[in-house]
């Protein structure tokens, strides 16, 4: 089996790769778009992207894509995220100016590197910051990354557990081609609606949800198509299996317009 990731070997979606699949081929990807393309174009037949952080919150180059991709979630997975700061041999922390790595990852340590003056240089990858800090050869700049990462690179450690919240996680999710298929174990959907401009439109519709049995663990509002309308993604709990699934979804609650399901699977363990 073939599961594409963004990004290079031995960065954090790599790992995640790694741990969910041992026995496929990871297959690195340069960005969420040609992870997307990829997974359409069925050159891989699963993607492992990540969709939320602890710290900085939704993913949203993922989250965007998900309503117009003929896909759906079936897993999700939960990575403890704890940044190393890599650097050449030599390299002093006191002389370190610049830090180099994924955008997520610098949001994820912002008051760290601010507190000590580094600058954030954002590239496409954790792994891909590693390998870039030692072609360079400039023992003022280092990569925050996994610290595993740094060893095919003969980068050393000059700081552990670089993030501004002890905390730090990244939700991962698996997307497979085609549309939900639940299985007997899975409790949890992710779903994406709109409602009409009425006063109370999204409370009704919450609220249809909750008396469902449903319980709302996450909702984030979006851009929608036109101007000043707005799409909800929300993620839920409720009961296993596909009888779960139709008593919180079918039919949609009445409020709602457009009502996308994402996905339903067996919630990770928090």
């Amino acid at each position: 089996m073939l599961v594409g990731y963004q990004g290079e070997e031995g960065s954090y979606s790599h790992r995640t790769v790694r741990e969910l699949y041992p026995d496929a081929k990871p297959v690195g990807l340069p960005s969420f778009a040609a992870a997307f393309t990829a997974l359409a174009d069925q050159a891989v037949d699963r993607l492992v992207l990540p969709i939320e952080n602890s710290t900085t919150g939704s993913v949203l180059e993922v989250l965007d894509r998900l309503t117009g991709a003929d896909a759906s979630i079936v897993a999700e997975h939960l990575v403890e995220v704890r940044h190393a700061l890599l650097a050449l041999p030599g390299a002093q922390l006191d002389g370190i100016k610049r830090v180099l790595s994924h955008t997520e990852a610098l949001a994820q340590a912002k008051e760290t590197l601010a507190a000590r003056g580094w600058e954030p240089v954002s590239v496409d990858d954790t792994a891909g910051a590693v390998r870039e800090v030692a072609q360079r050869g400039d023992l003022n700049e280092a990569a925050l990354a996994p610290p595993a990462a740094g060893e095919a690179h003969g980068l050393v450690t000059l700081l552990s557990d670089v993030v501004d919240r002890a905390h730090n996680t990244t939700r991962f999710v698996v997307l497979a081609p085609g549309h939900p298929d639940p299985g007997p174990e899975d409790n949890k959907s992710s779903i994406a609606f709109s409602t009409g401009h009425r006063p109370g439109a999204l409370a009704l519709v919450l609220t249809e949800l909750g008396l469902r049995g449903a319980n709302l663990t996450r909702i984030e509002s979006r851009p929608d198509t036109s101007a000043w309308s707005y799409r909800f993604y929300v993620d839920l709990l409720h009961e296993p299996g596909p009888e779960g699934v139709e008593k919180a979804l079918v039919p949609p609650p009445s409020a709602v317009g457009d009502l996308y399901h994402l996905g339903t699977y067996r919630a990770a363990n928090g």
